[in-house]
């Protein structure tokens, strides 16, 4: 049976190269060949320019490093008040999955969102906005090959409100209204479903036919904090200080039992960690536990 292969994202890495500036895309890329790692998934802040010669840069560097770019994350703002931001949100996006196919060839993923929970949008238009804004950028993504991923996300690292789609009922029913087609998908993220306060193994079990990624994390809570206190962190940019990033398998997540559905359906597409809050030794360590399991459970 074939297995899944596995990616590294450099979440302690994010501010550094998408705001700092002060590591690039090609220090990551470099620092990554210490890595057990099949692939490195990129994130659109990481790029600079979207030009074609500084792309296949980006690209031949990642090939001459030994991996492949298997997903490129956006993250699109679909449900933004604003109808024109909406609109630009919309083109943006479509740009990115052109950039995810010049990155990672056909059958590359390109991540997207619903958007942010403005205050002033309500569940109905949220879920109008979002579904109709995802089935226009199906028809880019067919042009160019590639295959969206609809993540089961929290909260963009630099926007104000988490995702509108955050909570498993809003995630199921923006999910239904989006035709099936081999170029669209689930972006599976266990943790994010724990933040969210839903079972991460229930939800997988009701996405399992449409799952084309996964992240593989491991998230807490502070001592002592609370998910509510989590949802009232809303209106302040960035991931919330009581969340917690750890190594993968020694958080809240199930491992073996998403393992044993993936496997029931023989899930073979890349499982990306997010990783490497406490240094490269950790997120080298999350790379070990996965590559065990899929030993354990594909071979």
């Amino acid at each position: 049976m074939k297995k899944p292969q596995i990616s590294a994202f450099p979440k302690c890495y994010l501010e550094t190269i998408s705001f700092e500036r002060s590591m690039s895309v090609f220090d990551w890329i470099e620092m990554a060949k210490s890595l057990s790692a099949d692939g490195l998934e990129m994130y659109e802040g990481f790029l600079i320019n979207t030009q074609d010669v500084y792309l296949d840069s980006v690209r031949r560097a990642i090939e001459a490093a030994g991996f492949v770019m298997p997903m490129l994350c956006c993250s699109p703002d679909f449900t933004h008040p604003d109808p024109a931001k909406r609109r630009s949100a919309i083109d943006y996006q479509k740009s990115m999955i052109a950039v995810a196919a010049r990155l990672g060839g056909p059958g590359t993923v390109c991540r997207v969102l619903s958007g942010q929970r403005w205050p002033e949008v309500n569940r109905d238009d949220g879920l109008n906005y979002a579904s109709s804004a995802i089935i226009e950028c199906i028809e880019t993504a067919i042009k160019h090959d590639v295959i969206l991923g609809l993540e089961n996300h929290y909260k963009d690292g630099f926007w104000l409100y988490a995702e509108f789609a955050q909570k498993q009922d809003v995630f199921l029913e923006l999910l239904d209204r989006i035709p099936r087609t081999p170029h669209f998908g689930v972006q599976y993220d266990p943790s994010n479903a724990v933040v969210a306060g839903d079972d991460p193994v229930k939800l997988l079990e009701k996405v399992i036919d449409r799952v084309v990624s996964m992240h593989a994390s491991d998230r807490y809570l502070v001592p002592g904090a609370t998910l509510d206190e989590l949802q009232n962190a809303e209106g302040s940019a960035g991931y919330s200080k009581i969340l917690m990033h750890g190594v993968t398998g020694k958080g809240l997540n199930d491992y073996d039992a998403i393992f044993q559905l993936l496997r029931g359906v023989g899930y073979a597409g890349w499982i990306s960690i997010e990783d490497g809050m406490n240094g490269m030794e950790e997120m080298e360590e999350s790379l070990q536990f996965l590559h065990r399991k899929v030993q354990q459970y594909y071979e």
